[in-house]
């Protein structure tokens, strides 16, 4: 007996048990790309402000997603700056609290009139034709919509950024102008202010488009089981190390169809994270 009821309590205890909604991230990915852009294909990633220093770790965290995203397009990573084709720089970060009000209105419920009616009684008869009657009426009512009641609601929400600036070596060995190869950035707005969350999913976001022309934002919507997603996080589970097989680059400087899922309303209200 013991054994059935512990049986049953852990069957219990299972059932109550709720799955996490699944993680959304919602982008809006911009690229702008000189025509010779793929044609520089060694790299090095260097951040892109001092609020970013190189031997910090967070920045060290993000550039190895960066530096995965960049192998599978094709790029290849230089030994050293005097190696490379292009110095590719890196810059993120997230901005304050933005709260919003938005009123909505929910139906209300109730009769809205009678659909028919019965009467029961008796009839008790008198003398000299008088008589008397004792009923009851029942009505059969209709329900439906009567009207509406409003209510207030806020969102806090929070700006997400990141920005690839890449940079020609050669021109500014030889010149010491900086020319700009090529320029991605990533902007999402969802309701999490842990950057360190929401990046890998922005990274993904933006990995079609690395070095490319997209002739304005590109909505993308990345999932928490986009195989690209579990593929970078596994990074930091094996401590950094990875196995890429290099792509060829992409030479076309124009936009490719990307794999992942397009959205056209980048910033809604749901489970966008």
């Amino acid at each position: 007996m013991a054994m059935i009821a512990l049986s049953i309590l852990a069957g219990c205890h299972h059932a109550r048990r709720h799955t996490q909604p699944e993680i959304e991230v919602i982008s809006a990915v911009n690229s702008l790309a000189a025509p010779d852009a793929g044609s520089k294909p060694r790299f090095v990633l260097l951040p892109g402000g001092s609020d970013n220093p190189e031997n910090q770790l967070q920045f060290k965290e993000y550039a190895r997603y960066i530096e995965k995203i960049l192998l599978s397009r094709g790029f290849q990573k230089a030994t050293s700056i005097a190696d490379a084709d292009v110095a590719i720089f890196l810059s993120y970060g997230i901005g304050g609290p933005e709260t919003r009000q938005y009123t909505y209105q929910m139906p209300v419920w109730g009769q809205t009139g009678v659909s028919s009616s019965n009467t029961y009684g008796t009839v008790s008869s008198y003398g000299s034709g008088y008589s008397t009657f004792s009923g009851t009426t029942t009505y059969t009512p209709t329900y439906g919509i009567t009207g509406y009641s409003t209510h207030i609601r806020s969102q806090t929400t929070f700006t997400r950024f990141m920005l690839l600036d890449a940079y020609d070596v050669a021109t500014y060995k030889h010149k010491k102008k900086m020319l700009q190869l090529w320029r991605t950035d990533v902007v999402s707005v969802g309701k999490s202010n842990d950057l360190r969350v929401v990046f890998p999913y922005m990274a993904v976001a933006m990995e079609e488009y690395v070095a490319t022309d997209t002739r304005g934002k590109v909505p993308v919507k990345i999932r928490q089981s986009d195989p690209e997603v579990e593929s970078l996080l596994s990074i930091e589970a094996n401590d950094g190390q990875s196995d890429i097989s290099q792509a060829p680059p992409n030479t076309s400087g124009t936009n490719t169809a990307p794999q992942h899922v397009l959205y056209q309303q980048p910033f809604v209200k749901g489970r966008d994270y």
